[in-house]
């Protein structure tokens, strides 16, 4: 196991991508112990870690977000968002907020917003007066609400690995979502009455009328995965299927923007977003065995249980633990890797498995933010143009929000579980 571990370390100094890091450490304990039986059952073990019906949700969610793209249906739901708060102190900031929270509902990933607000609202926040590290910064934190509102890709994760209704999980994520962009929008609204941000117009209510009018076949997509889910008429996997259906549809018949000619390009981007995905589930899958193999999870079960017997002080260190370790890891890959190990820790300490789904992911993805890897910092200073410093120095009251948020949804399960056991049935 020595040699695996300073193999594993090795590469992630080198900056090897964290799914060959898993599969090489994996392949060099099993040459290690030669165990060639092992090493013989190494290429079923990385088919079967993909062999999951609810997984099919995944490459559906992202064939769903890239043809909403490619509609339009994107930029109309940020000017949606623009028309109702941007006439306010810091609109535009809060327009972001709630541009995320819409994408939110159609993408799942936090990578892929900052990318696509990075380029949307970067330059049109800094044309209205605000600078572009803070435009940059808001992004970034902004994103966070794609893996925790609903449709979430770490969600459908959680819930193959753990065995948990990725429908329960879905719904749990939503008043969490809500409550961390509340906390954004309180943050922007407290910074903007003391730095004196911009506003823009207010627009008739004429106007408003009509922006609404059109934006209703994009709000049709989120609110029927949503409405769906809770009325039992389909499952996660199922609502995938349909999102890419309406998309679609309005992006063809309704909006006019989508043509036959585009299919291809956006499922060669579907096929390569979800190749990265699965590649590293498959890995993480063969790495998850070797722990098995070498009882580590165990070890950790026996551990932690001779530190303290309290869920609430497990739950501190597992907050402590996951913050330290998304300075150096991306969400998936912590998710992915981690999972196997806390799921007997979980068991052992009575802690709801959906609640801890919720706090796990919210954990990860302020990683994104955290410096020196923080692969949302990355995009967004690259996208924006914003030196990292700068990025940096602008980012940390969001994470300081996010954090706060992250101990209020840890210590009142309540907040994660309410909607979910209102639908106790659901599958």
């Amino acid at each position: 196991m020595t040699i695996a571990l300073l193999v594993f370390i090795a590469l992630l100094l080198l900056q090897v991508p964290i799914a060959f890091v898993l599969g090489i450490s994996s392949i060099a304990y099993l040459l290690g112990i030669a165990n060639f039986g092992l090493l013989e059952s190494a290429p079923q073990r990385l088919y079967s870690g993909l062999e999951n019906y609810s997984l099919l949700a995944i490459p559906l969610f992202m064939f769903a977000g890239e043809l909403m793209n490619a509609s339009g249906i994107t930029r109309r739901l940020i000017h949606f968002a623009k028309v109702f708060v941007g006439h306010y102190r810091g609109g535009l900031a809060y327009v972001n907020v709630l541009g995320n929270m819409f994408l939110a509902s159609i993408i799942g990933s936090a990578s892929a917003q900052t990318a696509i607000m990075s380029r949307v609202m970067v330059p049109e926040m800094e044309q209205n007066g605000f600078s572009r590290e803070f435009s940059a910064a808001t992004t970034a934190s902004a994103a966070l609400l794609g893996p925790i509102i609903p449709p979430s890709m770490l969600f459908i994760i959680y819930g193959v690995g753990s065995g948990v209704s990725i429908g329960k999980m879905f719904l749990a994520g939503i008043i969490p979502g809500i409550i961390l962009a509340a906390a954004f929008i309180c943050l922007i609204a407290y910074m903007g009455y003391r730095h004196q941000f911009p506003k823009s117009e207010k627009l008739s209510r004429k106007e408003v009328i009509a922006t609404f009018i059109r934006v209703i076949p994009a709000l049709l997509v989120p609110l029927l995965i949503i409405g769906g889910i809770l009325s039992g008429v389909f499952t996660a996997t199922e609502s995938a299927a349909i999102a890419c259906g309406i998309a679609l549809v309005i992006g063809i018949f309704v909006y006019r923007e989508l043509s036959i000619k585009d299919i291809p390009k956006v499922l060669i981007g579907t096929a390569a977003s979800t190749a990265t995905v699965t590649l590293l589930m498959a890995m993480a899958n063969l790495f998850g065995w070797v722990l098995a193999f070498e009882q580590v999870p165990q070890f950790l079960v026996q551990w932690m249980g001779s530190i303290t017997e309290s869920p609430w002080t497990f739950l501190l260190l597992v907050n402590l633990f996951l913050l330290l370790i998304g300075v150096i890891m991306d969400e998936l890959a912590v998710m992915i890797i981690l999972l196997p190990i806390f799921m007997p820790l979980i068991n052992h300490f009575g802690i709801d498995p959906i609640h801890f789904g919720v706090v796990l992911c919210i954990n990860t993805v302020i990683g994104l933010l955290t410096p020196p890897v923080g692969a949302g910092l990355f995009i967004a200073s690259a996208v924006a143009n914003v030196k990292m410093e700068l990025l940096i120095k602008s980012i940390w009251p969001f994470i300081a929000a996010a954090v706060v948020v992250l101990m209020l949804l840890t210590y009142i399960p309540s907040l994660t579980l309410w909607i979910p056991e209102m639908f106790g049935t659901l599958q």
